[in-house]
């Protein structure tokens, strides 16, 4: 897959078949609109292409009051469209300049003469432009003035799916990581360097992997403890325990960190890379008297994940 920064790097692409959109968290609806986007590239002798933005236009528009919290980090992103046989990717640089484009000037500026665009796959009830003016309509209206070819994505096939990234922000944020994982069509995962902390959990025979993900707009699912399985430094899995919260046993401030027990590991972690992909949620972070109340529980804990790892499929 090709990922262009922009149109200043953009290389000559054969018989453009393009779709249009943020694809944050490249769920079971994105993944149904890229299969369509690669066999409509297969029948039109042609390649896929996603014309997408950074930053989310949410955050440059409302920059204040946003709010939002993204499924994936840039890297997280290109790379699950690169799994989905997407060829294609131009990421354009989200400016306020860029949102006063209106509809028609975007088709005709950038897909029409930038990119000489011959097939645009959208969704039946996506919007773009100023004021979110443009509409699959406005695409049939200008396809025969500017040579292109629009295929709609039926209103079935995408409310079949039904799923958001919304609604799976709203997933997580509850702890609901089941119908987060149902939606996304795999695990949620959270991905960074393993940090110093503070060593509690080695005093009471638990070490853990404080994860530092490197951003501040990655979405965090909801406190608690959760079993995972990670990738450490793209090669050795191991199950593990996560913990999501501010540690109220030993809280001494009140930002929240991610600590994963890797099972049956032993070895030094600091400065690696690791991948964690949350299968489900155990239990509320608590808050416990003493730290041999903390030990007796994560004992409990450990007992529970290897059950469920020894009668489930994960």
């Amino acid at each position: 897959m090709k990922v262009f920064q922009g149109f200043d790097e953009l290389e000559k692409i054969p018989n453009p078949v393009l779709t249009i959109g943020t694809f944050d968290g490249v769920h079971l609806g994105h993944q149904r609109i890229i299969q369509q986007l690669n066999e409509e590239a297969q029948k039109h002798d042609g390649e896929s292409v996603l014309f997408t933005f950074y930053p989310h236009p949410r955050m440059v528009l409302f920059p204040d009051s946003h709010g939002l919290k993204l499924l994936q980090t840039q890297v997280e992103k290109i790379e699950k469209l690169e799994l989905m046989g997407l060829q294609n990717v131009i990421v354009h640089p989200f400016t306020k300049e860029f949102s006063r484009l209106t509809a028609v000037e975007f088709v005709r500026d950038y897909l029409v003469n930038k990119l000489n665009v011959k097939t645009i796959v959208i969704g039946y009830d996506h919007q773009f432009g100023k004021n979110r003016e443009g509409s699959l309509d406005l695409l049939k209206d200008l396809g025969p003035v500017y040579d292109f070819n629009v295929i709609e994505i039926a209103a079935q096939d995408i409310d079949e799916v039904n799923v958001s990234s919304t609604k799976i922000r709203n997933a997580l944020s509850t702890g609901n990581i089941e119908t987060a994982n149902l939606f996304l069509g795999a695990p949620f995962e959270l991905n960074g360097t393993i940090i110093h902390g503070k060593q509690v959990g080695r005093e009471i025979g638990f070490p853990t992997a404080n994860v530092d993900l490197g951003s501040s707009v990655k979405i965090i699912p909801a406190a608690g403890v959760y079993l995972v399985r990670t990738v450490l430094q793209n090669r050795a899995e191991y199950f593990g325990m996560m913990n999501i919260g501010v540690k109220p046993t030993v809280r001494d401030t009140d930002e929240v960190s991610i600590e994963v027990n890797l099972l049956d590991f032993s070895g030094n972690l600091y400065g690696q890379e690791l991948q964690v992909k949350v299968l489900t949620r155990l239990r509320d972070e608590l808050k416990f008297n003493s730290l041999e109340e903390l030990k007796i529980q994560l004992s409990k804990d450990e007992h529970t994940v290897r059950n469920l790892l020894l009668h489930s499929n994960y």
